[in-house]
């Protein structure tokens, strides 16, 4: 599943918010981060850089003295190190890893890349631990004075430590031995601010509100010109759109304006251009019609008015081709089902057979003369070279109108060359059946105004089919 807005004013503004979000995330972060740091380092003067100088004296040592200085550790006989207490404090639930890590941190800090640190929670079983004198407010236990025979720790809260109070770093020295140090977790940093939390997420909600009015100011033109550049496809005559925005899209704007009025004036040149035309024709075919009706040979005067006929449909297909193109007539809510309803009524009482299934939901908002002469067109070919018509209606996202026929199909070849116009398939599909291969492109003309296709498609049983999709 995509979770990313379809939109580009979703996806702009989703990450810019996304971006500003993280960014107040990580300040914090690093603001939490800051104050861990500044408890360890502050807290009963810096004990880990005290773990540190120990670990470095001890290194230093010969083996016999080394373990007589590890055995008075161990014991509490060194001023300032003493036995862990009976009775741990008990704080806030503290992030037990981010600690660890920055104990170790500042441990490998002070020690160097010569020492090899581990710290984990505090464990019962190692009683053989240094302890370090622990952060205050503790208080000398009387177990620790002197420390217990053999040199063990004893263990406060009946061999128990709380693993989050207490923690265990094992150092290994240069030589290769290990130490093992235990000391009381560092005091949590100051909290945030309630005041500090506050202001952040105001921040974040000022700069969303002024992300959201800039995104926009950006994306509404562009979703602007994307809705005029669908409109220009359904109709010829739109109102110029006001060139607002950055420059870039002021300009974009300017250019598809002037495109719209260049494409206008073309369409409506070529129209009156044909339609002098037709009018200049009407009075040589007047006369050659007269002329042919003196001709004393029959067959030869038939000839003469086929092709007379057959210009005549031509030049009127190119007008009412044209005628389509500038079609102007206003879209209203159009009742599918009625209009099919009286296509099948109206081709049966010519004797065609027309079947029809299924049903649309909801009227489709479109042209109703425009939209019944293409689906007349695809009626009046599938009963001309199949014999019957089969329409079949889906709905949903968009409005499927299935037109089948049991005829000799199209050459695959063919499928997309028969949409253009006075184009014809040679054989069964030929001038002989009649028409002037306008048909189609006049059909596909009228659905793509609609914001729609029509897809040609031989049927695996025999014959053809003819997809109309509409988008609701």
């Amino acid at each position: 599943m995509n979770l990313l807005p379809a939109s580009l004013f979703g996806r702009l503004f989703g990450a810019l918010f996304l971006a500003v979000v993280i960014t107040v995330a990580v300040m914090v972060l690093l603001v939490v981060q800051d104050r861990r740091q500044f408890a360890v380092q502050n807290a009963g003067g810096d004990p880990m850089h005290r773990i540190a100088l120990l670990a470095h004296d001890i290194a230093l040592l010969e083996p016999e003295a080394r373990q007589s200085k590890i055995q008075d550790l161990r014991a509490g006989r060194v001023p300032g190190l003493r036995m862990e207490p009976p009775h741990y404090r008990r704080g806030a639930p503290v992030d037990v890893a981010a600690t660890q890590t920055e104990l170790a941190r500042q441990l490998r800090r002070h020690l160097g890349d010569e020492y090899a640190v581990t710290v984990r929670p505090a464990q019962p079983a190692n009683s053989n631990a240094i302890p370090v004198a622990p952060w205050p407010p503790f208080v000398m236990s009387a177990e620790g004075e002197g420390g217990p025979p053999g040199g063990d720790i004893i263990i406060g809260g009946g061999g128990r430590p709380p693993p989050r109070e207490v923690y265990d770093a094992t150092i290994r020295l240069p030589d290769g031995e290990k130490v093992l140090f235990r000391v009381n977790r560092p005091p949590e940093g100051p909290p945030l601010p309630v005041r500090l939390l506050t202001e952040l997420g105001i921040l974040v909600a000022v700069l969303g509100i002024v992300l959201f009015v800039t995104t926009r100011t950006i994306t509404r033109p562009l979703s602007d010109l994307a809705k005029a550049a669908d409109a220009v496809g359904r109709q010829t005559s739109t109102a110029p759109l006001r060139e607002t925005g950055a420059r870039e899209l002021r300009e974009a704007t300017r250019a598809f304006n002037t495109m719209q009025d260049r494409l206008r004036r073309y369409l409506d040149s070529r129209t009156r251009v044909l339609a002098a035309m037709s009018h200049d024709m009407r009075t040589p075919l007047t006369r050659l019609r007269l002329r042919v009706e003196t001709i004393d040979d029959a067959g030869a005067r038939a000839r003469f008015e086929t092709d007379l006929t057959e210009m005549e449909t031509m030049v009127q297909g190119a007008l009412a081709l044209f005628r389509d193109l500038n079609n102007e007539e206003p879209p209203e809510a159009v009742d599918v089902n009625q209009l099919l309803a009286t296509l099948q009524s109206q081709f049966s009482e010519m004797g065609a057979t027309v079947s029809l299934a299924g049903r649309a939901n909801a009227p489709l908002r479109a042209q109703p003369v425009a939209l019944k002469r293409c689906l007349t067109n695809l009626v009046e070919n599938a009963i001309k070279f199949g014999g019957s018509a089969n329409i079949q209606v889906e709905d949903g996202q968009e409005l499927l109108i299935r037109v089948l026929d049991d005829g000799p199909g199209i050459p695959e070849a063919s499928l997309s060359q028969v949409f253009e116009p006075f184009y014809r398939v040679e054989g069964s599909r030929s001038r002989d059946t009649g028409g002037m291969g306008l048909g189609l492109s006049i059909a596909l003309d009228v659905a793509q105004a609609h914001g729609g296709t029509i897809k040609l498609m031989n049927r695996p049983t025999g014959g053809l089919e003819a997809l109309v999709s509409l988008p609701r």
